[in-house]
């Protein structure tokens, strides 16, 4: 899955400017968005979710133009297939572990879901071994398990590529190296592309086949390290 992205982005607040000039690509699976709060890390993959508008630039995915706006292009979110993780997995408290996965399937809160769609939430729950919690809510759940719900909420509608914004910030230390296994793990199994975002060097020697760096807004480097764990050929 390639991956380019060449973007420019102002934003003003009363007393600070910051800007941002982001030029890469990667051919990889696994990629790695790297640097320190502040960078402009979120930025970036929220203008490639469409979350966000960059001033100008160009980005596309797997060969499909999302943003050009020298042509007019900005595909919105709904139509970029793409899978989201937030940082904080921004579940729905009042859903349960079944109706948060499942949302992404509903076109109107008013529907109902067909046969064919329960199936598929009942199968993505079974892969993430969240089954036996169907009817829990995300408060009941584990820092490991709200991350597994939000995961599977991401990838029900089969993306083509998932973004994940420090996903493991919000877990302890003993449980981020479990999770990024997991993560791995779940990679190989839906063969979905990652761009993972990230300040930790330890998420850097895991998932990081092309690496980006980035320095107040700008890339500092881009470098591709190839690695056993990946499950690429």
């Amino acid at each position: 899955m390639r991956l380019e992205v060449d973007i420019r982005k102002t934003l003003r607040s009363r007393d600070r400017t910051f800007v941002l000039e982001a030029s890469f690509s990667s051919q990889d699976d696994l990629t790695v968005i790297f640097g320190a709060s502040g960078s402009g890390k979120s930025l970036t993959i929220q203008s490639i979710a469409g979350l966000v508008r960059p001033d100008s630039g160009r980005i596309a995915v797997g060969g499909e133009l999302l943003f050009d706006d020298s042509q007019g292009v900005n595909l919105p979110t709904r139509e970029r297939k793409m899978g989201y993780l937030f940082q904080d997995y921004a579940l729905f408290p009042h859903l349960s572990v079944q109706e948060n996965i499942a949302y992404p399937l509903k076109k109107t809160w008013y529907l109902g879901l067909s046969s064919g769609q329960r199936q598929e939430v009942a199968e993505i729950m079974a892969a993430f071994e969240l089954t036996h919690l169907a009817g829990s809510y995300p408060s009941e759940l584990s820092g490991g398990q709200r991350q597994r719900v939000a995961l599977a909420r991401a990838l029900i509608k089969k993306p083509s590529i998932l973004l994940l914004d420090e996903p493991f910030s919000a877990l302890d230390s003993m449980l981020r190296h479990r999770m990024r296994m997991e993560l791995l793990e779940i990679r190989q199994k839906f063969a979905v592309p990652l761009v993972v975002i990230t300040h930790d060097p330890a998420d850097v020697e895991v998932f990081a086949d092309t690496l980006v760096e980035f320095e107040n807004g700008k890339i500092k480097e881009v470098s591709r390290r190839k690695k056993n764990n990946s499950g690429q050929g």
